[in-house]
């Protein structure tokens, strides 16, 4: 009898594993150097598989239910060890147990930015970060490239192993599918849904991973690109530039009483050009009533030319910026002349378009 259990003790005759951690992958058997008795029970439970090894190569593999080992179901393995005949000793082999169920609320993001070809902002920097579900799908795979001959594998080793490689297959997606940067900071949910697609040929085909579903939560560019973001949606909340800087000017005087520079300079313009208008009127009425008077502005250009302004001054006497009075000059809105790269315009175009 003594020989008898001692033989017992040295062959596995059931093969199940219980998971109780929730964050385990994979799981190696311990046999403790036993073999396995011919006609061994293996008992595989709902989202698990099992994946036999042979002197490192895979062999056969099993899903959920209770199976006998017998040459009649480990085929593979029968022809691994050149079975002649029908298995009748024991035999060595190591069983990893692989976890099936979805993984959920595993987070990812970018250490480095990742380098993006942009058509509105050339070669942008973008930092993002999210969450993602996952399963394993090809076991032999999973095992190969990812687990490995680990007897334990687990969340924490796999978001350690698989943090880069994750990161660099959502910028091969991101580029790939050539979202303008404005649509990656303000479409998180298409985004995903978007790369979803892309993202899961990549990994299974590497890792025997598939995600069931990819959240991104946030994307972040550099300062210089959300300042250009924000000029953009400045320039489409203005609209029309002439408006603009007119209720620049009206703000201006209605701060001027205060004592602001600026509604002090709008109100001084405002003035100024009223008194150009009557003097205008003026010359006008002395020029028709008076032969060989001529009007001052017909006066002012006989004598040399009409008085001109740069942008800057222009801005100086209307209390707005000089951006403005140049977007105002390319707008065709305000009167003037382009020499080279330097705007000129004249008394009579800035009295123009106040009265406009």
């Amino acid at each position: 009898m003594a020989i008898i259990d001692f033989l017992k003790k040295q062959f596995i005759d059931i093969i199940e594993w219980t998971d109780d951690s929730r964050d385990t992958l994979s799981y190696r058997f311990p046999d403790d150097d036993k073999e396995i008795k011919n006609g061994a029970q293996l008992i595989v439970r709902e989202s698990q598989l099992a994946q036999f090894v042979y002197v490192g190569e895979f062999g056969d593999q099993f899903g959920p239910g209770k199976h006998t080992l017998s040459t009649d179901n480990i085929p593979i393995l029968t022809n691994l060890r050149s079975w002649k005949y029908a298995l009748q000793s024991p035999f060595k082999a190591d069983v990893y147990y692989v976890v099936t169920r979805v993984f959920t609320g595993n987070k990812w993001g970018t250490a480095n930015p990742v380098m993006m070809r942009d058509a509105d902002f050339g070669i942008v920097r973008l930092r993002a970060y999210g969450t993602y579900d996952f399963r394993i799908v090809d076991a032999r795979k999973f095992l190969k490239e990812v687990a490995g001959t680990d007897h334990h594998f687990r969340l924490d080793e796999f978001a350690d192993t698989m943090r880069s490689r994750l990161v660099s297959v959502f910028s091969d997606a991101l580029a790939e599918a050539k979202i303008p940067a404005l649509d990656v900071a303000s479409r998180y949910g298409e985004l995903g849904e978007a790369l979803l697609p892309l993202i899961n040929p990549v990994i299974g085909a590497k890792y025997g991973l598939e995600m069931t579903s990819f959240i991104v939560e946030n994307v972040s560019v550099p300062p210089e690109v959300e300042q250009a973001i924000d000029k953009r949606s400045s320039m489409a909340a203005v609209g029309n530039l002439n408006d603009y800087v007119k209720f620049q000017m009206a703000q201006g005087m209605e701060k001027g009483g205060t004592g602001g520079a600026g509604g002090m300079a709008a109100e001084m313009a405002v003035g100024m050009a009223m008194a150009q208008q009557m003097m205008n009127q003026q010359g006008g009425l002395m020029a028709q009533t008076t032969p060989g008077v001529a009007a001052p502005a017909t006066a002012a250009a006989a004598a040399g030319g009409a008085e001109l302004f740069t942008p800057a001054q222009v801005a100086q006497r209307l209390g707005v910026t000089e951006a403005d009075v140049v977007a105002t000059l390319e707008s065709g809105d305000l009167k003037g002349k382009k020499i080279g790269t330097q705007w000129r315009v004249t008394r009579a175009a800035v009295d123009a378009f106040l009265a406009s």
